[in-house]
C-alpha cells in the first residue's frame, strides 16, 4: 500500500503542475478541438484512443456505452483528472458503477471543468447517470442521461464566430440529453457494441449527436478493439451548416504479470484531419488501481497545433471488501 500511496502522490503532483501551466496563456487550438467533443475519458479510454464501445470495462461504461456496465460483476469507484495543456482544459470528477448488487446495473458520475481562462473562459458541470440490463449473457442494453451546465465569458482564436460559440454570459447552456446502447456477445471473447449519444439532438457542438460502434476481441490478459463514430453536429461546412464527420479508433491492451496493464491506441479524426497516438500504463490490485494515459496528435494539416491529453485515475473496487451483496447467478 505504501507504493500505491507514492504513485498517487506523484500522479496528483503531476496533475497540479499541468493544471497550473494550463492557465498561463490563451489556447491556440480551434474550439472544437479544445472541447474534445465533451467526452469524459478515464485512463483506459484515453490510452485506447477511445476504442471502448464494445468492451467498456468498469466505470468507462457510464461514458462510452451504458450497455457495457452489465458485462462484468463489479462495484467500482473512480476519481480522475483529465488535463489538456494546449487546450488549457482541465476536468476533475468522480464516478461510481454498480453491477453486482442487482441484475440492473447503475452508474453515476459528476465532473467539473474549466477551459482557456485567458480566452474562451469556459467552466462547466457535467453529470452523467445510466442503467444497464443483461437480457441474456449474449445481449446487453443500456440507457443514460446527461446534464450539462456551461458558462462561457470570452472568445477563442476565431473571435466572435460560430466555432467559438459566439456566446458570452453565465448560462450559455443548461441542458439535458440522453444516450442509448447495445452490446452483443455471440461468444464470451467477442463483443459488438453500438451506441448513440445526445439522442435528443441538442443541435450544438457542446453536446454533439453521434452514432458509434465497435468490435472487440478479448481474453483474460489481452484485448483489441476497433471503433467508428459518426459525428453529426460538431463540425460545420463553408455555409455554416453541420456536416457529418467520422472518427476511427483502434486500441489494444495487455495485462502483464496479472497487475500491470499496458495499452496503446490510434485515432483518425476526419473533422480535425488529424492522426493521434496514445498509450497508458497502470497498476491493478484486487482492491484498487492507479492508471495514467497520454494521447497526442502527431500528424495533420500544416496549420494544426498539436494537442495533448493526459489522464490520471484512481479506482477502488468496493466488491473486494465483501460489503456488497452479490446474487449467485443472473442467468
Amino acid at each position: 500500500m505504501r507504493s500505491a500511496r507514492h504513485i498517487a502522490s506523484v500522479a496528483l503532483a503531476a496533475t497540479a503542475f499541468l493544471g497550473s501551466e494550463a492557465a498561463f496563456a490563451q489556447s491556440k487550438l480551434a474550439p472544437e478541438v479544445g472541447w474534445n467533443y465533451g467526452d469524459v475519458e478515464n485512463a483506459r479510454t484515453t490510452a485506447l484512443a477511445g476504442a471502448t464501445r464494445a468492451f467498456s470495462i468498469g466505470t468507462s461504461g457510464l461514458y462510452m456505452n451504458p450497455a457495457a456496465m452489465s458485462l462484468s460483476r463489479i462495484y467500482h469507484l473512480e476519481a480522475l483528472a483529465q488535463i489538456a495543456p494546449e487546450a488549457r482544459r482541465q476536468t476533475y470528477g468522480a464516478t461510481a458503477v454498480d453491477s453486482i448488487t442487482s441484475r440492473l446495473s447503475g452508474g453515476i458520475g459528476g465532473h467539473y471543468g474549466i477551459q482557456d481562462t485567458s480566452g474562451l473562459k469556459r467552466a462547466w458541470t457535467d453529470i452523467r447517470f445510466a442503467l444497464g440490463y443483461p437480457f441474456s449473457d449474449k445481449l446487453h442494453a443500456g440507457i443514460g442521461g446527461r446534464y450539462l451546465n456551461l458558462r462561457q465569458d470570452g472568445l477563442g482564436v476565431l473571435g466572435d464566430s460560430y466555432a467559438s460559440g459566439g456566446l458570452r454570459g453565465d448560462a450559455v447552456l443548461d441542458s439535458f440529453s440522453f444516450d442509448a446502447g447495445l452490446v452483443a456477445r455471440p461468444i464470451p471473447e467477442l463483443a459488438i457494441g453500438l451506441v448513440g449519444t445526445n439522442l435528443s439532438h441538442p443541435e450544438n457542438g457542446f453536446q454533439p449527436t453521434t452514432l458509434g460502434g465497435g468490435i472487440g476481441f478479448g481474453s483474460e490478459d489481452f484485448t483489441i478493439e476497433g471503433d467508428v463514430v459518426a459525428d453529426f453536429t460538431t463540425w460545420t461546412d463553408k455555409n455554416g451548416g453541420s456536416r457529418t464527420t467520422v472518427r476511427t479508433m483502434l486500441g489494444a491492451e495487455y495485462l502483464a504479470a496479472d497487475h500491470f496493464p499496458i495499452r496503446l491506441g490510434y485515432r483518425f479524426d476526419q473533422g480535425q484531419r488529424s492522426h493521434s497516438v496514445s498509450g497508458g500504463i497502470g497498476y491493478v490490485d484486487p482492491q484498487f488501481a492507479v492508471e495514467a494515459a497520454v494521447r497526442r496528435t502527431v500528424a495533420g494539416p500544416d496549420t494544426m497545433t498539436p494537442a495533448t491529453t493526459v489522464v490520471i485515475g484512481l479506482q477502488y473496487f468496493l466488491e473486494s471488501t465483501g460489503l456488497t451483496r452479490s446474487p449467485a447467478e443472473y442467468y
